[in-house]
């Protein structure tokens, strides 16, 4: 009998399928296993001869690469029937089906922006990458890029500096790190946030894999940020998959003399905002922050009275235990008087990875509120 996690390793492998013919097949038979104990499948379902035959009888040797990257501690799967599964991603026209996460998948549901540029960025690119997403970082906000050399690293580096959150997109299998200067950083990321990627464990670098990947950048964000875009650039791309799902661009100017900013003026003349300080940002996305805090809380409170049906059984458990040890001892930790999340850290003994966890769910609970510059009061 196929088992929850190699039923969705196999359909992620499974020729002709692809998110939406997932999603039919989820519907129609409502959970993964039961797609594979089928002799027949509807017309309706439209389904090529050989997707059928694979369905009919699973590979699971051709998966073996999956199941033992899962082992390994860290290592997660989101699946789009798991109670965790990011929403503003899932709202998306092809959210993934199967999202490989190494890290905390956690993170993954807190605000997030995208922040995307060239990957040839100038001097003044990079330093309003570290410049912004420092001050973002530090004020609550998920930095979500996609690990490309230039503007994308800087941004992940801001964020770590700041001792805040991150997320990558990868463009690879999550067993490969590209480009391999960014290994150190790629380490880093999942031990501060996550590394994510829809493609299969072994994926190699593929120039039609990156374009894809942007979807998800965006998909997961409440907007997207664009530090600096050539006329031509790929970021463009980014930038328009973000206006097509309705959520605000934002776009820093600079010199009408250069090329490197071209995209950007182009961005703000066809609506994107104009941004010059980090306080703009968090102006423009704070209500959307609060509109989706309130589509979690709701989700987490309608988690309490079932079981989670997750691929990650083993972070819910460890999830249930901090709930249990440690938001006593976090609270203990935070007054009526605005606490940092240093001081909070420094305090409870515990890893910056696991304060942030539970800081999220504490203010979900409506226990603590969060304040500008990473400070936490009880309530």
């Amino acid at each position: 009998m196929i088992d929850y996690h190699q039923a969705w390793f196999v359909i992620n492998r499974t020729p002709g399928l692809g998110s939406i013919r997932i999603r039919r097949l989820l519907n129609h038979f409502q959970s993964i296993e039961n797609i594979f104990n089928q002799t027949s499948f509807p017309q309706h379902l439209n389904l090529p001869a050989a997707t059928q035959a694979a369905l009919k009888n699973p590979n699971i040797k051709n998966i073996t690469t999956d199941l033992q990257w899962l082992e390994k501690a860290d290592n997660h799967i989101l699946t789009i029937d798991d109670d965790l599964y990011p929403p503003l991603l899932k709202q998306t026209d092809s959210p993934p089906s199967l999202l490989y996460v190494t890290g905390d998948p956690l993170v993954l549901l807190q605000p997030q922006l995208a922040v995307v540029g060239s990957r040839n960025a100038s001097t003044v690119g990079l330093k309003n990458t570290h410049s912004f997403c420092y001050d973002l970082a530090k004020n609550g906000l998920t930095i979500t890029s996609g690990m490309a050399l230039g503007v994308d690293g800087k941004a992940h580096q801001a964020a770590l500096q700041a001792k805040g959150k991150t997320i990558a997109v990868m463009g690879t299998g999550l067993d490969v790190v590209y480009p391999a200067k960014h290994k150190e950083l790629a380490h880093d990321i999942a031990h501060n946030g996550a590394l994510i990627s829809e493609f299969t464990i072994g994926t190699k670098p593929n120039a039609y894999n990156f374009p894809k990947r942007n979807r998800i950048i965006c998909g997961l964000s409440l907007g997207t940020l664009v530090i600096e875009a050539g006329i031509k650039s790929g970021t463009l791309i980014t930038a328009r998959q973000t206006m097509e799902i309705n959520r605000p661009v934002m776009a820093i100017p600079g010199s009408i003399h250069s090329p490197m900013v071209k995209g950007c003026h182009a961005l703000i003349k066809q609506g994107a905002k104009l941004v010059e300080s980090a306080a703009e940002i968090l102006e423009e996305l704070t209500p959307l922050a609060q509109s989706l805090s309130l589509q979690i809380k709701e989700k987490l409170s309608l988690l309490d009275d079932k079981p989670i049906k997750s691929a990650n059984k083993p972070h819910i458990e460890d999830k249930n235990e901090i709930k249990n040890d440690g938001h006593a001892l976090i609270l203990d930790h935070i007054m009526y008087d605005p606490t940092t999340i240093d001081e909070i850290i420094l305090k409870s003994g515990l890893t910056a990875q696991e304060v942030s966890s539970i800081l999220l769910i504490l203010e979900l609970e409506d226990k603590i509120q969060a304040l500008p510059g990473a400070q936490y009061i009880r309530i």
